[in-house]
């Protein structure tokens, strides 16, 4: 493990960026293909906040080496692993779509005892693929296989289609073509046998029986134009599974809602973190 500060780690072969300091500890997990790079409107604002901010590159992603699995209990053990070596407590972490299972899958299998709350932020939980006991389930069998054939077969054009419809609402850009670029620098630095993993992690992984175990306060954040993970589906339903959870719904946000959105995304966070 690599890390920006002189905070005792041991090598997982992840890159972990810790700002120190003696403010409470706020870890942030990015969403997929990109890194902890996207975290770039939060980090500031929550360190001149006073906070301790911890972020890491998920295993074959941004600058953190390729693993041997990629799925929820391998990556939860990661996490476990940066709370562990870094002695975190009293944290909260902050899931983004894909990292919304981490922190469900972490509760589940780690307990909360190291955690103040947490919040699921354009979060895939509780459980996407579509099925006969999973009928709310916002992504069908069919466009879960035809996601994953375009990236095994056209990698350059489907990144860059996925981060477009990440930052859009109904077809127009929410973001500056600037970010777009920014975040599809990101999306291919992606280790392609990590990108496939994950996405077969993200969008067939059943989180409806970790929800349960997440019994610290919890943010359930959202844009209601989420068209990559929609709100209905996903943010809706882990609110209602988890109970006195808060919820904000970001009117009129894409899925990149922390980019697209970030004065109101971070107000929301801020105030969540303050209680």
């Amino acid at each position: 493990m690599t890390s920006d500060t002189a905070s005792p780690t041991d090598d997982h072969g992840l890159y972990v960026k810790d700002s120190g300091g003696d403010g409470r500890p706020v870890v942030l997990i990015h969403g997929w293909p990109l890194s902890s790079e996207s975290w770039s409107e939060q980090v500031p604002a929550l360190t001149d906040a006073g906070y301790r901010v911890v972020v890491y590159d998920r295993r074959g992603f941004g600058r953190s080496d390729p693993g041997d699995s990629y799925d929820y209990d391998a990556l939860a053990g990661d996490l476990d692993n940066v709370l562990t070596d870094l002695d975190l407590t009293d944290v909260t972490i902050v899931g983004f779509s894909m990292g919304g299972g981490e922190v469900a899958r972490f509760a589940s299998r780690y307990g909360t005892d190291r955690l103040h709350s947490v919040v699921f932020a354009a979060a895939v939980p509780p459980y996407l693929l579509r099925s006969d006991d999973n009928p709310d389930g916002p992504l069908p069998a069919e466009a879960a296989a035809g996601m994953r054939s375009q990236l095994e077969e056209d990698r350059d054009g489907f990144l860059d289609g996925f981060v477009t419809d990440f930052f859009s609402v109904d077809g127009e850009l929410a973001v500056s073509e600037e970010q777009r670029q920014e975040a599809l620098v990101l999306a291919r630095q992606s280790d392609q046998e990590a990108a496939l993993g994950c996405m077969d992690a993200f969008g067939g992984t059943d989180f409806r029986d970790d929800l349960p175990a997440v019994d610290v306060p919890t943010l359930v954040i959202h844009g209601d134009s989420d068209a990559t993970v929609p709100f209905e589906g996903s943010g809706q339903r882990t609110h209602d599974a988890i109970a006195d959870s808060e919820l904000v719904v970001l009117a009129g946000a894409p899925h990149g809602c922390n980019v697209s959105h970030a004065e109101e995304f971070n107000a929301a966070l801020l105030n969540f973190l303050r209680r």
